[in-house]
């Protein structure tokens, strides 16, 4: 039984930090595990130029805390008033690595998200042309689709169009839930790829209703059938490189979380990689953590390997009931229970 791991460090490759108060709590969360992290923009208002981009960085970088080393990757949020010329500025700029797609309506902060996807194929086209990746919320949002088929919906609709039309255009379509998701990125070309969350890997929908409604297990996409986790853990243990960690972890108060309308999100930082280890660790493929959590996504992007390393130590650790998110309180994933794997 392997009780340590040596690990090249690893990079998220999909985070909510928020803003204010609450960003100066949690970035030190993230930055004690990860190298990087590709940092969503979904904020009121939305982070949907360059210059809101280099702002918001600057924010982040000054809740790092000192002594630690850690660089957020920026992204813009596509509006149906971006324009090819702001992709090119974008494409142009070191610290803005993709462009964000959220239907309308899809999940926290979408409102300013896109109806019609081909309205905006202009400005993907653009993506194509300067090579700047295009990340995706990938599910559809009509009232008439149940809302656990619309991710496969989104797939149908809007994803394959997207691979036909832009070939050489990368794509992430991220935190994939489905083993429809697996089996078609599998299949597609090289240019798509996608991330797993460590909470898709490791709870089924069950969770959500265990003696009664768990508003702290609410995300989206929702958490799917057993058969569907399966079919993420064999994708993420697989060793194949077109899955990468990506964490969603999501940060909202308790009493946003707990409300009449509750926020949909999972905090998941503090303890990521002591979860993804457990994963690994429980399908027998300790071997392949590595892989999935440090170079392959680095590879898609374009980016070096980070050259340090972490260590990872077999070991059960309590997580706290709450934690603090800057002067609220938070409420993590497994709050109250145990991890089995922490850094050290």
């Amino acid at each position: 039984m392997t009780d340590e791991l040596i690990l090249t460090r690893p990079d998220d490759w999909h985070l909510h930090v928020r803003e204010g108060a609450l960003l100066r709590c949690v970035v030190p969360d993230t930055a004690r595990q990860f190298a990087r992290a590709i940092i969503m923009p979904n904020l009121k208002p939305p982070v949907a130029t360059v210059e809101r981009a280099l702002s918001y960085r600057d924010e982040i970088l000054q809740a790092v805390p000192e002594g630690m080393h850690f660089t957020p990757l920026m992204t813009l949020y596509l509006t149906e008033q971006t324009t090819p010329e702001e992709i090119k500025k974008a494409a142009e700029c070191e610290h803005v690595y993709a462009v964000k797609l959220y239907p309308a309506g899809a999940t926290t902060n979408a409102a300013s998200g896109v109806r019609n996807i081909k309205e905006v194929y202009p400005v993907i086209e653009a993506m194509e042309k300067y090579d700047l990746p295009l990340l995706m919320h990938g599910e559809v949002v009509d009232t008439e689709i149940d809302v656990f088929d619309r991710e496969a919906v989104f797939i149908e609709r809007h994803l394959e169009p997207l691979v036909q039309h832009f070939p050489g255009l990368r794509m992430v379509m991220e935190h994939i839930t489905t083993q429809t998701a697996v089996e078609f990125v599998r299949s597609a070309p090289d240019t798509l790829a996608a991330t797993i969350t460590a909470h898709h890997l490791l709870l089924n929908r069950n969770a959500m209703f265990e003696g009664g409604i768990r508003p702290h297990h609410y995300c989206l996409p929702l958490i799917k059938r057993e058969t569907h986790r399966q079919a993420l853990v064999a994708a993420a243990t697989s060793g194949h490189p077109k899955f990468f960690l990506g964490t969603d972890s999501a940060p909202h108060p308790k009493g946003a979380k707990e409300a009449e309308c509750g926020c949909a999100g999972i905090y998941t930082a503090k303890d990521a990689m002591a979860f993804y280890a457990e994963v690994f660790d429980a399908a027998g493929c300790l071997d392949r953590l590595e892989g999935f959590a440090s170079f392959y996504g680095a590879d898609f992007y374009g980016l070096p390997r980070n050259t340090d390393t972490i260590r990872l130590i077999r070991e059960s650790v309590s997580v706290p009931e709450t934690i603090d998110f800057g002067g609220e309180i938070g409420v993590p994933l497994r709050a109250g229970g145990e991890v089995h794997w922490k850094v050290a």
